[in-house]
């Protein structure tokens, strides 16, 4: 007589860890790890005191508003890599229109730098949609032509932003005590949660990421679809430009340029999947916020930049393989 083997008889534990939808959830355990990481090791450095919780926030609030258009454009099977570059020209169109036009300034400044980043989604998703080029190709060549293009603006010279109204708005200001930087995440995050998951929009963006063709035969239209999202892409970069230039009171060229690391990492830990057909706009919010804590944390620690960056490149190796096994199952 044969006794039944542990193969027939799965211990339920271990068949319950393996239906587990690991990527679910580690964007929320890897952050409470870290913040009760860094509370204990620098409870003395002042990590936990509201100053620097706060500037957390406002710091990662630019990264977070890449970060949920990002969502959008993974989520339909597709990349932008220039989302940095449109940064940094979003904000020096701004502040250039304003120093230009000083009695306008507030909303010419606001629809040049969103303009521009608008058209520079434009340009990428008809490369896309419509001439059937690879978006990583595609975002990879404009993400250095925008750089260069934000270089030759102003000659790498910083370009002040004065008007008062402006960088209260988008920098300093606040409202009922809440900063206005936290005021604009909250609604870029509610908004785009709205559109990604109670819209038809959203269901759409998702089914093209899901399966392009199955979504072509019902009636989606997909090329449509694919340039939306590189516009809102754009656009998001453009207003995470427009808060850099409110929050410094300046536009340089260099804005952007660090966050291409991070707002990846943010979005892929955050429970977006690389091939599409799934993400979340809170994963991308928690891993955001993830993503500057461990920034703080590093930089209080004293650890050099090279450090941080490596540890953002081990994050985000991870990230893609525990996307990949999702894939997989």
């Amino acid at each position: 007589m044969t006794t039944p083997s542990s193969a027939q008889f799965p211990n339920p534990l271990v068949a319950s860890l393996s239906r587990l939808n690991l990527q679910q959830y580690v964007v929320y355990i890897g952050f409470v790890a870290i913040f009760l990481f860094f509370a204990v090791t620098l409870h003395d450095n002042g990590f936990l005191t509201q100053r620097n919780l706060v500037n957390i926030i406002l710091q990662t609030a630019p990264a977070t508003i890449m970060a949920i258009g990002l969502v959008f454009a993974l989520s339909a099977g597709e990349i932008d890599l220039s989302f940095g570059s449109t940064v940094a020209v979003s904000a020096l169109s701004a502040a250039m229109v304003m120093a230009a036009v000083p009695d306008l300034a507030f909303p010419l400044g606001i629809l040049a730098g969103i303009g521009a980043g608008l058209a520079i989604g434009f340009i990428n998703g008809a490369l896309v949609a419509y001439l059937r080029l690879p978006s990583f190709l595609v975002t990879l060549a404009t993400m250095g032509l925008f750089a260069g293009v934000a270089r030759s603006l102003t000659n790498l010279r910083s370009i002040p932003v004065l008007d008062g109204t402006f960088t209260g708005i988008f920098g300093s200001g606040s409202l009922f005590g809440i900063p206005s930087l936290v005021l604009w995440t909250i609604a870029a995050v509610l908004v785009g949660h709205f559109v990604y998951r109670q819209t038809r929009f959203g269901a759409h963006v998702l089914a093209t990421g899901d399966n392009a063709r199955a979504a072509m035969v019902t009636g989606i239209r997909v090329p449509r679809i694919r340039l939306l999202v590189f516009m809102i892409c754009g656009g998001m970069a453009g207003l995470a430009g427009l808060l850099y230039a409110g929050r410094l009171q300046a536009a340089r060229y260099t804005l952007g340029e660090a966050d291409l690391m991070t707002v990846i990492a943010a979005v892929i830990v955050g429970g977006t999947l690389l091939h599409g057909g799934k993400g979340t706009i809170i994963g991308a919010l928690v891993g955001s916020l993830m993503m500057g804590m461990l920034n703080n944390g590093l930089i209080l620690m004293g650890l050099s930049v090279s450090d941080q960056m490596i540890v953002r490149g081990l994050i985000i190796l991870v990230a893609v393989a525990v996307s990949l096994r999702e894939k997989a199952r």
